[in-house]
């Protein structure tokens, strides 16, 4: 597999969020210095807003990649949209880590989690939950349970959660999940493209560091682990089989 996965999907996105367990600084001095460095580091993100409980910076949504970055009491979240490569997609994380303990004074010890979520969005004009069930669940026993007659599935979003042993003391979760967008479906006009599903592999590695530049280390771990399950198991378990569903009902 090469370093984007966008042939998977029509939007691939990494987002990542970076929790404290003290409120974080929103006055206008040190959260604008940091908005600044990271607009400096990358100019397209130059729209700057204001919402009830949030900071934000983003680029225009027509941008490639489209990037963000948000504020809120205890968690500083950003995000990269159809990168062309996973380097690229990793690049405003890695500023958002280094810059924001210098001026949202974060140390090693109010550190609580560090979040990665790799999504998928994979256009589909059927019933989504209909999709789901017929890709991931079709000939299994649970398949079984439900053939109850005349009855219409209405909710299917699987989520299934695990930890993961690793060298580090800190505890490593993955979560997979799909989450679909059309209980009550309605047939698309000609020419829309319908709603997506939306396959989604979070990671969260608990805990405080040794030191903030630790941080950087964190992430590229858990980066590391998030594709291999996405090579071995995500892929080809859930992507394909969704991939193949959606194209069957649309023929």
């Amino acid at each position: 597999m090469g370093d984007s996965y966008r042939a998977l999907c029509n939007d691939f996105y990494v987002n990542q969020k970076l929790q404290v367990k003290l409120d974080l600084p929103k006055d206008r001095g040190s959260a604008l210095e940091m908005f600044e460095r990271i607009r400096k580091q990358f100019p397209h993100m130059s729209n700057f807003r204001r919402y009830k409980e949030e900071l934000a910076l983003e680029s225009v949504q027509s941008d490639v990649p489209h990037r963000w970055c948000a504020l809120r009491t205890n968690h500083l979240r950003s995000g990269t949209v159809n990168a062309a490569t996973l380097d690229e997609a990793y690049q405003l994380h890695r500023a958002v880590l280094e810059l924001a303990p210098m001026y949202l004074s974060i140390s090693p010890l109010d550190v609580d989690c560090l979040e990665v979520l790799f999504g998928f969005d994979m256009l589909a004009t059927g019933s989504h939950d209909q999709i789901v069930f017929d890709a991931l669940y079709g000939g299994s026993p649970m398949a079984n349970v439900l053939e109850m007659g005349n009855t219409k599935l209405v909710d299917c979003q699987p989520t299934i959660g695990l930890t993961i042993p690793g060298k580090s003391a800190r505890e490593l979760e993955a979560f997979f999940e799909v989450k679909t967008r059309s209980r009550n479906f309605v047939p698309p006009s000609d020419g829309e493209p319908g709603e997506p599903i939306s396959v989604y592999l979070t990671l969260r590695r608990f805990g405080s560091v040794a030191t903030i530049d630790e941080l950087q280390r964190v992430f590229d771990e858990v980066t590391r682990i998030g594709q291999e399950i996405i090579e071995h198991r995500l892929i080809p378990r859930m992507i394909v089989p969704l991939r193949e569903a959606i194209a069957s009902g649309n023929a």
